[in-house]
């Protein structure tokens, strides 16, 4: 106990005891952004990437660089100053609010922010290890001192991380880099200093003596921590797999090493405190990780698989080792270090510390289960009920930690009262409010924390049966079982023809091997199967097989791309083999709209606003490119697309179409992707040049990518997803217009956009796109910016003489377009890239011809006042939605 006693003397030194603003409040605020953060995710931009930066960048490195200075004076002997605490105030704050302006800066894409706050950050963390290193030199260590060097090469992978993460932010685009910037801050920043930490931290805890190999042992252990995460950094930097799977079994050895020690001194005296418990869980949750990480990508390198496909471990690991090791690892050193620094006397310590204990077993082991349920392939609807739980456990140590500061607070008053009165301390022993760290309360929490997590498990898989696999279509318990592992990938199921015995249970073992886009299995008999991310697998019983069994992925379009799979019946009669397995089919019918038939001319009603397609002027030339960068996250948005007709489309920045883009040529675009959605998705710019392998890939939800181009020619340009099956991607709203001006392009007076799209609306109101109508190439809406006959409720406006120019793209998928404005005679038109007439004064044009992906612009002046319709002159469309007015004033 003697490290976490250290004492300074009054003249030469600051007491380390009592209230200090840049050690105690930060780490809680940046715990209370995560918490806030993880409860509004859906309405922020990139809210996988901020959370768990608030976490590592904001809490994890203030706690670190507050922790490991605590630690150094301890185990150095030596003693911090006036002007050693107003140093380390420096650092704190160059540090929080580097990490501030870094996560600003990523969320905002100005890049400018984001390279100032990660200089900020690096400056401070590199300003804290050469501080240690000084005092090490000039110190005398006592048994423990050099563990402190854990400390310094911490400091170094963090810069070497943040150096990474800046690059990337700067447009660095590949899978390289962001893997190598998950090693090295993982287990390099965090993973070092937890464990030079805990070497001491831990016996210091469970309240025994060190382990006498300990400190030879953490000796052994730093350049085998350290060198692992080199080596596995290099090997992610290369993309070779096999070198990944060899540093984490270098950086293992070392664990295991120090980990000896820990498990001896738990001998000596098991953990019972929360700290102790809660530290002990993450340190199990960070070797699970670990061992995980080293099997997946181990069976990668001995199989050849593509180093895509294994990155999916940053994905997959990453939550888990952020929730289950560096969360807990956290919360429980603090809530043994807090009540120490506090101090206030053995009585008031001893209060704070029953006080961090309270319902220390319900909340461990909710935190705990919760988030082991999280990592099984369960169903969304438990998965969000598990993280539910997980996030209740973990944010109840913002309420633990008011409550026992206080009452340590008020145990500190009394003591110092009782002093004052006479001339002693306090003389009671304090334990746990309520003595909860009896055994049988301990016990009992425990369950009560299990039996609460098991009972939401349980009312989840009643809700959704079938989804959770815990029911399915009848039969004879008894029948024989045929089970046959299926693959989905590539839209195919393979095997794709399953024969089965009448009479017998099959069992599918169904695996996604895809790398970036999810799939389920639906049967007709009504089994289905959960969604499920690239990599995930479950088992789905379709039940006693009496006839031919028709399945297929539910995924909108990848039914309609032959993602099938058909069961035989063998040895039953003729009337068996219907095909349904005696159940009807549920997949895609193209049942007719639920509302019938749509009424265009209806009142859209007060929420009703148009798509904005006033087209802003271009900044002022400076004779320099201009770059232009946005993040357009995708989701899942239920949007009216005609008066009272609403769908869920998957949509760019939260409309359809997506944001405008305008620029000149030479101009480069970094547009950030970010899959908020429920499927994969991507994105493919007509307006630039390039290879696109690695720009126009599917990415998985919960991801994110940069497409950089150059706009080297002028035009109205289409993007738009090309995740296959590309018709049902573009038709649920996910295209867009990129405009680049020719530079002799005269000002115009007034400028509008106008991009045609269609909709093939599914069999209920706010249903996604209905891929078997796109098979018929007959659209139910064809419309002007994403909503029928929008213009007629909101015309555009126009004054008599003026210059009108009117941008158009057509993005089909499938219908051309014939723009015409009746009553208007147009006396320019440019189309793609040419203009047919300019300026003319005897010859005119009466419409502008498109095909799907073509744009142009067209120019014409009203002769007088009055309102002309614009329409697309294919007039079947018009009647279908793709019609406006212009409202032309004097």
């Amino acid at each position: 106990m003697s490290l976490l006693n250290t004492r300074t003397t009054p003249e030469s030194s600051v007491p380390s005891r009592g209230f200090w603003f840049m050690r105690d409040i930060p780490t809680v605020l940046w715990f209370v952004l995560a918490i806030i953060a993880a409860l509004v995710h859906r309405d922020l931009v990139m809210p996988r990437w901020l959370l768990i930066h608030l976490l590592l960048l904001g809490a994890a490195t203030h706690a670190i660089l507050v922790w490991s200075q605590y630690f150094s004076y301890a185990l150095l002997r030596s003693r911090a100053t006036q002007s050693d605490r107003q140093k380390q105030n420096i650092r704190l704050i160059l540090a929080n609010s580097g990490a501030s302006a870094v996560l600003l800066g990523v969320t905002l894409n100005l890049w400018v922010l984001t390279l100032a706050g990660a200089l900020a950050l690096a400056a401070a963390v590199a300003w804290h290890a050469t501080n240690i290193t000084l005092r090490l030199r000039r110190s005398l260590p006592g048994r423990f001192g050099r563990t402190v060097r854990f400390y310094i090469a911490a400091s170094a992978f963090l810069i070497m991380g943040v150096t990474l993460g800046t690059i990337i932010s700067l447009g660095a685009s590949g899978v390289n880099l962001v893997l190598a910037h998950a090693i090295v801050n993982l287990f390099g920043w965090i993973g070092l200093t937890v464990a030079g930490t805990i070497v001491t931290l831990w016996p210091t805890i469970l309240r025994t003596r060190a382990d006498e190999q300990a400190a030879g042992g953490s000796s052994q252990a730093l350049p085998l921590l350290a060198g692992g995460v080199l080596v596995a950094a290099a090997g992610a930097l290369v993309g070779w797999s096999p070198v990944i799977a060899a540093g984490m079994v270098i950086y293992l050895v070392g664990l295991i090493i120090i980990g000896l020690s820990l498990v001896r001194s738990a001998k000596q005296a098991p953990p019972r405190s929360f700290a102790a418990l809660s530290v002990g869980a993450a340190l199990l949750w960070w070797i699970g990780a670990l061992a995980w990480i080293i099997a997946r990508v181990s069976v990668a390198a001995v199989s050849g698989e593509g180093f895509l496909e294994i990155t999916n471990f940053t994905r997959e690991a990453v939550p888990y080792l952020v929730a289950g090791f560096v969360v807990q690892v956290l919360v429980g050193a603090l809530s043994y270090l807090i009540p120490v620094v506090l101090g206030g006397g053995p009585a008031a310590v001893r209060v704070g510390i029953a006080g961090f204990d309270r319902l220390g077993p319900l909340r461990i082991t909710v935190a705990n289960i919760a988030l082991f349920v999280c990592a099984l392939p369960v169903t969304s609807v438990t998965r969000v009920a598990a993280s539910a739980l997980y996030l209740l456990a973990v944010a109840s140590f913002l309420v633990v930690l008011f409550v026992a500061m206080r009452a340590q607070r008020r145990a500190k008053r009394e003591t110092a009262l009782q002093i004052e009165q006479s001339g002693a301390p306090l003389a009671k022993r304090v334990t746990a409010p309520g003595n909860e760290w009896k055994p049988g309360r301990r016990a009992g929490q425990a369950m009560a924390g299990l039996i609460a997590v098991a009972l939401t498990v349980v009312i989840c898989a009643a809700a959704d049966p079938l989804a959770s696999g815990q029911s399915g279509p009848t039969g004879d318990p008894n029948a024989p079982i045929v089970t046959v592992k299926v693959e989905a990938a590539n839209m195919r199921f393979t095997p794709d023809l399953i024969e089965v015995p009448v009479g017998s249970r099959l069992v599918i073992e169904l695996t996604n091997t895809d790398t970036s886009t999810a799939h389920d299995l639906v049967f007709a008999n009504g089994v289905q199967g959960t969604r499920l991310a690239p990599g995930a697998s479950e088992t789905i019983d379709v039940g006693v097989i009496a006839g031919n069994l028709d399945g297929w992925c539910s995924i909108v379009g990848h039914r309609q791309m032959g993602m099938t799979l058909t069961v035989i019946a063998t040895g039953g009669s003729a009337a068996q083999a219907d095909g349904t397995n005696g159940a009807v089919d549920q997949g895609n019918s193209g049942s007719h709209h639920s509302s019938g038939p749509i009424d265009l001319m209806a009142d859209p009603g007060p929420k009703f606003e148009p798509y904005d397609a006033v087209l802003p002027p271009l900044p002022p030339a400076t004779g320099e490119p201009m770059v232009h960068r946005e993040t357009f996250t995708v989701r899942d948005t239920e949007l009216e697309v005609a008066p009272g007709v609403t769908q869920t489309l998957w949509t760019f920045a939260d409309t359809a179409p997506g944001p405008v883009l305008r620029g000149r040529v030479g101009d480069i675009f970094e547009i950030t992707l970010v899959n908020d959605g429920s499927i994969g998705h991507s994105i493919d710019f007509h307006a630039g040049a390039l290879a696109p392998d690695g720009p126009m890939r599917t990415i998985a939800p919960g991801e994110e990518l940069t497409y950089r181009f150059t706009a080297t020619r002028a035009g109205i340009w289409m993007y738009h997803c090309s995740t296959m099956p590309m018709t049902a991607h573009i038709a649920n709203g996910m295209y867009g217009a990129v405009i680049i001006e020719p530079d002799d392009l005269p000002v115009a007076d007034r400028s509008y956009v106008l991009v045609q799209g269609e909709y093939y609306l599914g069999n209920h109101d706010g249903g996604e796109v209905d891929a078997d109508k796109i098979a018929t190439r007959n659209p139910d809406l064809v419309t002007f910016n994403g909503y029928a006959n929008q213009y007629d409720h909101a015309p555009f406006e126009a004054r008599v003489g003026e210059r009108v120019r009117v941008w158009v793209l057509d993005a089909g998928i499938e219908r051309a377009t014939s723009f015409h404005v009746i009553g208007g005679q147009f006396d320019t038109v440019w189309a793609e890239g040419a203009y047919l007439i300019n300026k003319a004064v005897d010859t005119g044009s009466q419409a502008l011809a498109l095909a799907p992906a073509q744009g142009g612009f067209v120019e014409l002046e009203f002769p007088e006042e009055g309102h002309y319709p614009f329409v697309s002159h294919y007039m079947i469309d018009a009647e279908r939605g793709a019609h406006g007015i212009f409202n032309v004033s004097k």
